[in-house]
């Protein structure tokens, strides 16, 4: 699979998947190079006078919202009716997310959203999902849900910090696997599976989660409603 579409596909996605909010709503705000296009773009409608508010799901996010003034709040105090997110790989509706090591927090905020908006470039769409699988674990279980993923057909190397050294590490404090199991053939079995080990936070596989796919393309964007 390519990899790394352009800044105007990333930009005309994240900007069309920030149309779609209207005055009044709380927006889950996603992770990510694509989606902070759509957080750039809900801050520009803010500062003319957009009432919305933000939920973030990383420090990353948080950061940019706070920069460009979108109000925040929180899950405990809020439902988001819409979130905008990226995704790594989609196929078919079903993603893999967390290249950013946030998929746990992505998930939560994703789901508890009435609708979910996956901002992609063409580099991240495919007929089968055949990307790794991110797999957020509790340190002490690294090797146990390791040798876990090894016996469902996976190969999952510990993801290394890219400026220091040691692995890294989430917001919540755990340790990330990437699990590569080639061509998933059935990626809801598998959820369920990575789901049902002990040890695991979280994983990327976000399955029955999206509601509308935005993918940036040379000639625009082009919407896919599932």
């Amino acid at each position: 699979m390519k990899r790394g579409g352009t800044d105007e596909q990333k930009r005309a996605a994240g900007e069309s998947a920030a149309d779609a909010v209207s005055d009044g709503i709380v927006v889950g705000l996603g992770t990510g190079s694509t989606t902070a296009y759509a957080i750039r773009e809900l801050g520009r409608r803010v500062d003319a006078g957009l009432d919305i508010e933000g939920i973030p799901t990383s420090y990353q996010s948080r950061q940019l919202a706070r920069e460009i003034g979108i109000p925040l709040t929180t899950l405990d105090d809020a439902r988001p009716e819409v979130a905008i997110d990226g995704a790594d790989q989609v196929a078919g509706g079903t993603l893999i997310k967390g290249g950013g090591a946030a998929h746990a927090r992505e998930k939560v905020v994703d789901a508890a959203a009435d609708r979910l908006l996956v901002v992609v470039d063409p580099t991240k769409e495919g007929d089968v999902l055949d990307h790794p699988v991110p797999v957020e674990v509790l340190p002490d279980a690294r090797r146990t849900v390791a040798d876990a993923v090894a016996d469902l057909g996976g190969d999952p190397q510990l993801r290394a910090a890219e400026r220091k050294d040691g692995p890294v590490v989430t917001d919540n404090g755990n340790l990330v696997l990437d699990c590569d199991f080639g061509e998933i053939g059935d990626a809801a079995t598998l959820a369920s599976d990575l789901s049902a080990l002990p040890g695991v936070l979280e994983h990327g596989l976000f399955v029955d989660l999206a509601d509308e796919i935005h993918c940036g393309t040379a000639d625009g964007v082009r919407v896919t409603r599932l």
